[in-house]
């Protein structure tokens, strides 16, 4: 778990890093920080539902070739499949906010004057 935070928040903080000349040039245009803050955790969110989506068909078809190594639960255990995918979106969502927060903070006119 604490590997897949890590890893989201760090590619959300590199996209935070290579999208700071777009983001200026949106709070310039009077873009809110809110509306900047949706938009780069609504990122997160898109690249955690396909990994989440992802990973539930990979589990799905291994957990075939694991039964015998299932107890007390069954291959297709979908509470364990929904609460592991609820607690994985809630970990990564933390984790694209922080980069998220820092979007907001850019300010304009130092954005589009870095290259």
């Amino acid at each position: 778990m604490a590997l897949a935070a890590v890893g989201i928040y760090g590619v959300m903080a590199y996209a935070v890093v290579q999208r700071t000349r777009e983001i200026g040039i949106r709070m310039a245009l009077g873009a809110r920080p809110a509306a900047v803050l949706g938009m780069m955790v609504g990122q997160g969110a898109a690249i955690t539902g396909a990994g989440i989506a992802c990973g539930i068909v990979a589990a799905v078809w291994t957990s075939r070739w694991l039964r015998a190594l299932l107890f007390g639960v069954t291959a297709g255990d979908r509470t364990t499949f929904i609460a592991t995918s609820a607690i994985f979106a809630a970990v990564a969502l933390a984790a694209s906010y922080v980069p998220a927060r820092r979007a907001t903070r850019v300010d304009p006119s130092v954005a589009l004057r870095a290259e």
